[in-house]
């Protein structure tokens, strides 16, 4: 057998057994040495092929695809620094979990090592950031060799979506000719419907003797607390609402978390705990006898105050696989076990735990504290940061979704983000929660199928400015709320801020003064700037309505800005600690 057919037939059945394990989702960048992966993934009639030119972009759409639809989506590039433009959404996928197939194209291996052009060392080249890693052998085509391309296929997709998802690469290296013949007989091989390595995973459940044992661990105490910190199972908030409800405990709930949306019960839901949390006093007087975890640690630095100064209280991580998701470093029980039927278990068994109405009532009555200051409205002339994104999310439409930034904007929504039966979906980056390819993440997450929302300042807009071209080539529906102070707006309210006589705007504010609107016209979408609330509330509907890309700009102050929370805070402390208002 020649060289093109037998380079054909090896890449035609590693593509096919991709998409009979179920990968629909490819994205491509464009390189010579990948023309075999790129073509043959384009000439498969069951996969949706995304062509995004840079790296990194393409990286990060593919991340935020991932997260839309909950299934891996693989990466297409050819070799040398191609691949290691990866790299900063790999680390992403690693820390959020998200599954990604990474299919780097490669020099042979005469051409390694001895100055031939794009070549790199990408054996094992994103270290212990992805789960598994295959350096796959050169093309052949006997029966044995497609058997094994099969089983790779079968194998990275699995190992993708396998216990905490994440990353897996495969290197493949290539010799020239590169162009795939597709007029070969019997192209995709053996037209069989099940996969090379179907596979039966049951879910992890906790003996009966594990579950009494816990109970016990939590029985004779009255004052637990139930924290859901960012996790995307759509099944876990009704049946964790169900366990607070028996237990009568509240539930602090991240922005992530999918307790603060949908049709469940949320009287238990405590969404204000980042506002009333900032004073010390507050979190003594609400110190638990135990904390129960689900999901990654919450966005809120107060709660991480709250839980270093209670280190001495039990805590109970529950994890549904594997990890150690723990950075307080305080003393704790990790629980390996599925959250919802952890839940379900633990809710059944509710009786043999006691409870105490007053320590969730007082609960209550301090988040409806939190939140009448919240959301009481400014008198200023002007649109603060905080009223643009109260504004937002009253905006939203039911069954959409909201990406959001990293910085300020994760904050601003954990802010005010309240409770609603609105059936909303909130996703962001925050495994390693940099400010780098949010608008890629957002329109990855649009090419999943619907408008999405994205929220994000102006450092994390100018840093993946380029991620628009995707919107205009595609033609994807996504609404950005652009908040624009000019800067980091994060570094106001951090010690950075004392020395702003001589460090503090060149290194942390960092304004950058750019006019947007041009960029924005450059790729085809609607700019608007709003400067009040009704100007606002008229963009988004504007944008919803007419769908593609719109970028709705508002203007903030940094130093205003600030002010503005802080006061927000003080009110609630005042309140609090002096039972009446200023």
């Amino acid at each position: 057998m020649e060289h093109t057919e037998t380079l054909t037939r090896y890449i035609a059945n590693f593509v096919d057994e991709l998409v009979k394990s179920g990968l629909t989702e490819a994205v491509i960048s464009p390189g010579s040495r990948s023309t075999p992966l790129a073509m043959t993934i384009r000439a498969h009639p069951k996969l949706k092929q995304w062509v995004i030119i840079d790296e990194r972009s393409a990286a990060f759409f593919a991340l935020g695809m991932a997260k839309k639809i909950k299934r891996p989506v693989a990466l297409v590039c050819t070799s040398g620094t191609a691949a290691a433009n990866y790299f900063p959404a790999l680390v992403e996928a690693n820390y959020s979990r998200v599954p990604l197939v990474v299919l780097t194209a490669d020099r042979p291996h005469e051409l390694r090592d001895v100055g031939a052009p794009q070549a790199i060392e990408q054996i094992k080249l994103y270290g212990d950031y992805v789960k598994w890693f295959n350096e796959m052998a050169l093309p052949e085509a006997n029966d044995v060799m497609l058997d094994y391309v099969r089983s790779k296929a079968a194998r990275a997709v699995h190992m993708a979506m396998e216990g905490n998802s994440g990353p897996v690469h495969l290197n493949f290296p290539l010799r020239e000719p590169l162009i795939p013949d597709f007029t070969i007989v019997n192209l995709w091989g053996e037209k069989k419907a099940q996969h090379f390595h179907p596979t039966i995973d049951g879910v992890k459940r906790l003996h009966p003797s594990q579950l009494k044992t816990l109970i016990s661990k939590l029985q004779r105490n009255e004052k637990g607390v139930i924290v859901c910190g960012p996790q995307y199972r759509d099944d876990l908030p009704e049946a964790l609402t169900n366990l607070a409800a028996a237990l009568q405990l509240p539930v602090l709930a991240d922005p992530l978390s999918g307790m603060r949306a949908g049709e469940h019960n949320k009287d238990h839901v405590i969404e204000g705990y980042d506002a009333f949390f900032r004073d010390v006093t507050i979190r003594t007087q609400l110190k638990p006898d135990y904390i129960i975890r689900f999901g990654a640690m919450p966005v809120s630095k107060p709660y991480l105050f709250y839980v270093k100064e209670h280190k001495n209280v039990p805590q109970f991580i529950v994890e549904e696989h594997a990890g150690y998701r723990e950075p307080a470093g305080n003393k704790t029980e990790f629980v390996y076990a599925d959250a919802k039927l952890l839940c379900e278990d633990l809710t059944r068994s509710a009786a043999e735990v006691n409870a105490k109405s007053t320590w969730l009532e007082m609960w209550q009555r301090i988040n409806s504290i939190a939140k009448k200051h919240l959301l009481a409205q400014s008198e200023a002339q002007l649109l603060t940061e905080g009223d643009a994104v109260r504004c937002m999310l009253d905006c939203l439409p039911e069954k959409s979704s909201l990406y959001v930034g990293n910085s300020m904007a994760i904050r601003d929504v954990d802010t005010f983000f309240m409770t609603t039966s609105k059936d909303m979906t909130v996703l962001a980056n925050r495994g390693a929660n940099g400010i780098d390819g949010m608008v890629s993440s957002g329109l990855g997450a649009a090419a999943g199928g619907s408008h999405i929302t994205l929220l994000l300042g102006d450092l994390s807009f100018f840093h993946d400015l380029n991620g628009l071209l995707a919107a205009k080539h595609y033609k994807l529906n996504l609404t950005i709320l652009l908040i624009n102070n000019n800067g980091g707006g994060i570094f106001s309210f951090l010690p950075q801020a004392n020395d702003k006589e001589d460090h503090f705007e060149a290194l942390f504010g960092t304004p950058i003064d750019i006019e947007f609107q041009h960029a924005v016209q450059m790729y085809g979408g609607d700019y608007y700037q709003a400067n009040s609330q009704p100007e606002l509330q008229h963009a988004f509907e504007t944008s919803y309505k007419k769908g593609g890309l719109s970028v709705i700009e508002v203007k903030t102050d940094r130093e205003q800005n600030m002010q503005w929370h802080r006061a927000k805070w003080q009110a609630i402390e005042h309140e609090l600690l002096n039972g009446e208002e200023d």
